[in-house]
């Protein structure tokens, strides 16, 4: 019955003092949590232009990386850039895919919620026109008629930015809301004499208007100058016969302005889907075209709007280091529970190196009240012992014993516990010694 009273005590110390180490750690597990990013969700959104356009089939093979780590996307289509941007403004969507310049048309509207992931491709503008003459610089379109792409299209916004710097007004009768395919078709048909395109060499109307007979693509001279005035355009160059070499399409280089497709989300998308979708467009962005070199994209190329932190670690680092090497979930999982308990231990290492010597202190100081009684008595024996309260001083040195005795201490603490007991009897011994008429500072 003693030893499990002693087992019972020993238990009771050890939570005695270990509650305020616990209270503290779960001060700093609240603290903690405060910085745990919550686990992201399943499903995002992605708006993109028309199913036939480049911007689609980006999404689609997004979607298809994604869905191997459990991530839904959603893909909109819509009518062009202007109705993304506007879309993930608004929280509508959560990735937009969008032309480069198309963001000036928006100048003077907040933009501080959005952040770009970066641009996965360079879009040509091509200028298609049929003239017997070969035109290289804007301004010589000035009489002609030129579709300019549908309202709210990028392909518009482009356009009429690059005519009204040659001096071609945006509202000139001349400059008809044609695009794509039936573009094709009005010049092919002589209802127009230029078309604006802007899509990749391998798009159906690209591949259509390079074979119409008679149909030129005009050579910028002046794109150096255009870089200069429109940042967020590029310069590139469509080789000599690279269409194709036995009928040697184009028969020169062609030199063509190019702006970029950028991928732009909202700043509260999840960190983790960010990085996730980083990784797709590398895969899918990554590799050789007509204008690119591997590994060229995608990078931060359209400064309009700002570089999210995730896509500037991942331009830097790569992948984060545990979604290189574990199942994306998994790796959510250790990087939340990271941030969680890191601090906890670092934490608690401090803690559980001081608590064996407060756990000494709390078992020693039972045995120190007893010894402290003790000293007290002594001293009133040395200094003003009264024979007739000695059957007090008996009594206070039992209870002291007692006291001793009763006290329920750890065995590896047993030692002091006798140690005490041997000094209450030399105490006792002096006691009688003084019964006897010893004097008190007489040493027993």
């Amino acid at each position: 019955m003693k030893s499990i009273r002693a087992k019972f005590v020993s238990i009771r110390d050890l939570l005695a003092t270990a509650w305020p180490i616990v209270l503290i750690t779960a001060i700093g597990f609240v603290v903690a949590y405060q910085f745990v990013e919550p686990a992201p969700p399943s499903s995002m959104t992605i708006t993109t232009g028309s199913e036939s356009g480049a911007y689609y089939a980006y999404a689609r093979r997004y979607a298809e990386l994604l869905a191997v780590n459990g991530i839904t996307l959603e893909i909109k289509t819509s009518a062009g850039s202007l109705q993304n941007l506007e879309r993930v403004k608004k929280g509508e969507a959560d990735i937009a895919l969008i032309q480069g310049g198309v963001e000036e048309s928006l100048e003077g509207e907040d933009q501080s919620d959005l952040r770009s992931l970066g641009s996965v491709s360079y879009e040509p503008v091509w200028i298609f026109y049929r003239s017997e003459y070969r035109f290289d610089k804007l301004h010589h379109l000035s009489t002609q008629r030129i579709a300019v792409g549908e309202e709210g299209s990028g392909i518009r916004g482009l356009a009429m930015k690059l005519l009204e710097a040659n001096e071609i007004p945006a509202n000139s009768k001349n400059l008809l809301p044609i695009a794509g395919l039936s573009a094709a078709e009005a010049l092919q048909r002589g209802e127009i004499d230029a078309a604006f395109i802007v899509a990749a060499q391998e798009a159906p109307v690209v591949q259509v208007m390079q074979r119409l007979p008679d149909v030129r693509v005009m050579s910028f001279i002046q794109a150096d100058a255009y870089t200069r005035r429109f940042p967020f355009l590029s310069k590139v160059v469509l080789p000599r016969g690279v269409v194709d070499l036995v009928r040697d399409t184009p028969p020169r280089d062609t030199v063509l302005l190019a702006t970029t497709a950028n991928v732009v989300v909202r700043d509260d998308l999840h960190p983790a889907l960010v990085s996730l979708m980083l990784q797709a467009m590398t895969e899918v962005n990554g590799k050789n075209g007509f204008f690119q070199r591997a590994g060229e994209f995608p990078a931060y190329k359209d400064h309009s709007f700002a570089l999210s932190d995730e896509a500037k670690r991942y331009y830097k680092s790569g992948p984060p280091f545990l979604q290189r090497y574990l199942p994306f979930w998994i790796a959510v999982l250790v990087e939340r529970l990271f941030v969680l308990i890191l601090p906890i231990i670092i934490l608690l290492f401090p803690l559980l190196k001081i608590a064996p010597s407060i756990y000494n202190w709390r078992v020693r100081s039972k045995i120190f009240r007893c010894y402290g009684d003790l000293k007290f008595l002594e001293n009133e024996l040395r200094q003003s012992y009264v024979a007739s309260r000695h059957a007090d001083y008996l009594l206070r040195l039992d209870r002291i014993e007692e006291d001793a005795y009763t006290r329920n201490i750890p065995l590896a603490f047993s030692d002091m516990l006798y140690t005490l007991r041997v000094h209450i009897n030399l105490v006792r011994e002096k006691l009688t010694h003084l019964e006897s008429g010893a004097t008190p500072n007489n040493k027993p």
